[in-house]
């Protein structure tokens, strides 16, 4: 993809890296404001609108998954049309207007009669203020999470060697996850303690404040970003190789009666497509240029296709299993936190602090300290160390790490099974004696490593092997994930609720078996080891096949490069040369005139 920095100068040291700290901090203040609302809004809703819980948690439900999804329709915008820079500042701004208007609803007070304490229905105006609240933070975080991370990585400078940009990606993917799980840590114990506290008026507003303050940051550096065009027309551009695929289906890649030429953008690093997903190579073949192209371009993109725009589609087809080996890992972890919640209910939660009982809400918090303390861990003292002891740079691999990642999770799971299993034991042969919720921090703690390992290496896994023009689609992916994994919870817990007759998954814990529940992940988290395995095994770079013979007079300057796929001698190969390097230029003119 042919991008130009808009911004980047030698001339002024200021642009790219210095302006980075900016982009994680007003990420993290958006993820303070956003999360410190997420834990307490089920009893705003039951209490201040009088929702049943039900119909409460249905509607949190719709605004956690349209918050995951939106990102990957923004990002798809952010790289065809928009670039990241205005989509971030956008969202940013609808996030923080719906967050005013929740806070609003806080000094809309409804008329009670203070002699029978029985108040009025919600008004119509608190109503559409909450809705707008939702719609408009869901939309909001469409434009901020799907290019945070992305444009962060922009400012990197490009003229760095690879080892240099490796590490210094992974080091940026680090930081950004460690800022925004930090964010996570204030949001769900101060803020929620603000809120339960100083009530709903304060707390409302103190993630209005933090909003502010993550808007404020991200403009405050705006004349010092890196930006990059973004790519025209992307998704336009995929759809098109697979109606140009379709229509070409009769195309003979092998045929031997006559070459087949390759339409490709002048300067693109793709001339010659590659060999894996071959069926989509049909989108840029042709065997009669002169009928397809006018001037060096296709007379009908949605029948013959540049070989970048096959191979960006070839890109994002090949990382979907890898992708999809991460939203178990997302099932273990994120969607297991009300199963958690029960349990920590029902067992001692008291501390060494004398009088003080950790609240069960509040036993996730131990997952993001595992994994903001593992990140600084790893990043400062277990890398460096190896690397001084080595004599060389040390860092762990992408494909590594995420395996690393998904073993972790299964001795994870596994921890919570014999858990839940000694806690009934101990409910039920001794009244009145209840288990120590520490039995839980080994969950928490592996959990946070395996998200840790996992996470950051698929999202700096994506950046890296998809097209630069899909950088917002990489970084959106994994959320993309998190939503899967929300969907196929709620399906497990169905059909184990169904095929069980409901004495698995009970209101009152001790009556089910959650621990055969837990059995059923701990199996699914091993066969996604094995299918990681596989995917693993199966993804990699092939090389490209085929014969090069156009030269800078020939048909180069055209895009338009001619492969013999059965050119198999050297002798061969010189007499395809001499037979197009001397035909080109002919063609080359009669095509200009």
């Amino acid at each position: 993809m042919d991008q130009e920095a808009l911004l980047l100068t030698r001339t002024l040291p200021k642009r790219g890296i210095p302006t980075i700290p900016f982009i994680l901090a007003s990420q993290a203040l958006e993820k303070l404001a956003y999360f410190g609302l997420v834990p307490n809004m089920i009893l705003f809703l039951t209490v201040e609108y009088g929702m049943g819980t039900a119909e409460a948690a249905n509607i949190l439900f719709l605004w956690s998954a349209a918050t995951n999804f939106f990102p990957l329709v923004g990002a798809f915008i952010a790289d065809s049309y928009t670039g990241r820079f205005p989509l971030i500042g956008f969202g940013s701004s609808i996030s923080l207007l719906g967050m005013v208007l929740l806070w609003l609803t806080t000094l809309i007070r409804p008329e009670c009669d203070k002699s029978t304490n029985v108040c009025q229905p919600t008004t119509l105006l608190k109503s559409l203020l909450l809705y707008s609240f939702f719609a408009l933070t869901a939309i909001g975080a469409g434009g901020v999470r799907s290019s945070c991370l992305a444009f962060a990585a922009d400012q990197l400078q490009p003229n760095q060697t690879p080892r240099v940009t490796t590490s210094a990606l992974e080091t940026l993917f680090n930081w950004y996850y460690f800022s925004v799980m930090l964010a996570c840590f204030l949001s769900q114990s101060l803020l929620v303690f603000v809120q339960t506290t100083y009530g709903w008026q304060i707390g409302f507003g103190v993630s209005v404040a933090a909003m502010a303050l993550s808007v404020a940051s991200f403009f405050a550096a705006s004349p010092y970003y890196v930006r990059f065009k973004c790519e025209s027309g992307l998704v336009a551009g995929l759809f098109q190789v697979l109606v140009a695929a379709f229509r070409n289906r009769h195309v003979d890649l092998s045929s031997e009666e006559h070459i087949i030429s390759y339409h490709y953008e002048t300067g693109s690093s793709f001339p010659i497509p590659s060999q894996k997903l071959r069926y989509l190579n049909k989108a840029c073949a042709t065997s009669n240029p002169k009928q397809d192209l006018t001037l060096g371009e296709s007379r009908n993109p949605w029948k013959l296709c540049r070989v970048q725009q096959v191979e960006d589609l070839k890109s994002l087809i090949s990382v979907l299993p890898i992708w999809s080996t991460g939203i178990i890992l997302s099932l273990v972890t994120a969607c297991q936190v009300s199963f958690i919640v029960l349990q920590a209910k029902a067992m001692d939660r008291h501390t060494f602090i004398q009088g003080f009982e950790i609240p069960p809400g509040s036993y996730g918090i131990f997952l993001v300290i595992s994994f903001v303390l593992f990140l600084g861990l790893y990043d400062l003292v277990i890398v460096p160390l190896l690397s001084w002891a080595l004599r060389r740079p040390f860092r762990l691999g992408v494909m590594a790490r995420m395996g690393a990642g998904y073993v972790i999770s299964v001795m994870c799971i596994s921890t919570l099974a014999p858990a839940e299993y000694a806690r009934k034991k101990i409910a039920r042969d001794e009244s009145g004696t209840m288990l120590s919720a520490m039995w839980l921090l080994p969950y928490m703690i592996l959990g946070g490593i395996a998200e840790a390992l996992n996470t950051i290496a698929q999202n700096e896994f994506f950046y890296s092997e998809l097209p630069k023009s899909m950088s917002s689609v990489a970084t959106t992916l994994s959320s993309l994930g998190m939503a899967a994994a929300s969907l196929i919870s709620s399906w497990i817990i169905t059909i184990v609720d169904v095929t069980t007759y409901g004495s698995w998954i009970t209101e009152n814990i001790d009556e089910g078996h959650l621990d055969y529940y837990y059995w059923i992940l701990v199996g699914l988290s091993v066969l996604n080891v094995l299918y990681f395995m596989w995917c693993k095994k199966s993804y990699g770079y092939q090389s490209k096949s085929g014969v090069i013979v156009t030269d800078r007079l020939g048909d180069a300057d055209i895009g338009l490069v001619h492969v013999d796929t059965e050119a198999k001698d050297e002798r061969r190969k010189k007499m395809l040369v001499d037979l197009f390097s001397e035909a080109a230029g002919s063609y080359q003119q009669e095509t200009l005139c």
